[in-house]
């Protein structure tokens, strides 16, 4: 075995997520087949580099040492693919537009609106649940632009450099309930109404777990949670077996309700950030905006809290 790039790019996304089960999911593969690629690293170097523990992995002295030649190695290979990237795409003689985002309700109308502004360019969507991953393949030259979201109380991590706008300072995040939980019936649900149920939670959504935590800490709350994915979440939430956080953009469903919680204790802030020298920011800003806008005005529950609490829309366009 001969160490590659591919293996210097896994020890930095373990390091990076503290996690063999975020790693993989930023890397594309199984968490087996990472722990079996990290067991090789090791006994090819003969040491341990992470050490395992509950909560997660963390560098051994050894390992940090590592880390320290391998980022470098690792961001100049990012910067040869996407400079190489970017030479053949300017030589075919078409633009590009690059995008990446969190998973939201506006990339849809987003995506509308910059095709009929820019009818000549190519222009490509890469969604991940990680805000840090989309923010790691900005500064590598890897997107043009990033949609992403930062929950409450869990700072992001911006690469030096980028430049970033503020689409929505706080979007309260509502609360997914079957339509038969006895809570569905009220229009604001209190917190402690959900106590006893289980919380679904996508622990590779950076932030989430920290900020619920919290929120369940302040409130004097130790409700059970399920750890998986929203697809999953969605039929245990229809089934009365799960409540989640959503987002208040989320459109009505008929064996699903969506509903804001009294003051608001969950909320995320929403951010567009690009590489310097990005001259479409303005442009792919204000298309978002628009496309919010219409997201928002097309989510019953959302519509009222705006109008309830008095919220301007990011276009500062009026509530009607």
């Amino acid at each position: 075995m001969e160490l590659e790039v591919r293996h210097l790019r896994a020890l930095c996304a373990i390091a990076d997520t503290g996690s063999l089960h975020k790693a993989a999911r930023t890397l594309g593969m199984s968490q087996p087949s990472l722990t079996t690629q990290l067991r090789r690293i090791e006994n090819f170097l003969g040491a341990e580099l992470f050490s395992r523990e509950r909560t997660g992995c963390r560098p051994t002295p050894l390992g940090r040492s590592v880390l320290s030649r391998a980022r470098p190695l690792v961001e100049q290979m990012g910067v040869l693919v996407a400079e190489t990237r970017a030479a053949a795409a300017r030589s075919s003689g078409g633009p590009h537009l690059r995008i990446g985002a969190t998973a939201s309700r506006v990339i849809g109308g987003w995506l509308r609106r910059l095709r009929t502004r820019l009818p000549e360019t190519d222009t490509s969507l890469h969604v991940d649940v990680s805000a840090h991953t989309l923010l790691r393949l900005l500064a590598a030259g890897q997107l043009d632009v990033a949609f992403v979201h930062e929950v409450e109380g869990s700072t992001l991590r911006v690469p030096a450099g980028l430049e970033q706008r503020v689409l929505v300072e706080r979007e309260p995040q509502f609360i997914a309930m079957s339509r038969d939980h006895p809570a569905a019936v009220r229009s604001v649900v209190e917190l402690a109404d959900l106590a006893g149920d289980r919380w679904m939670i996508d622990p590779t959504v950076d932030g989430e777990w920290d900020g619920l935590r919290r929120v369940f800490a302040a409130a004097g709350l130790d409700p059970p949670v399920l750890r998986g994915d929203y697809h999953t979440a969605a039929s245990l939430i229809v089934m009365g077996e799960a409540v989640a956080p959503c987002q208040p953009t989320s459109g009505p469903r008929d064996d699903m309700a969506i509903r804001p919680l009294r003051g608001d204790p969950l909320a995320v802030r929403l951010l567009l950030v690009w590489r310097p020298g990005f001259t479409e920011a303005a442009a792919v800003y204000a298309d978002l905006e628009a496309a919010y806008h219409d997201a928002a005005m097309r989510a019953p529950g959302y519509r009222q809290w705006l109008l309830r609490n008095e919220s301007p829309l990011p276009a500062g366009s009026a509530v009607a």
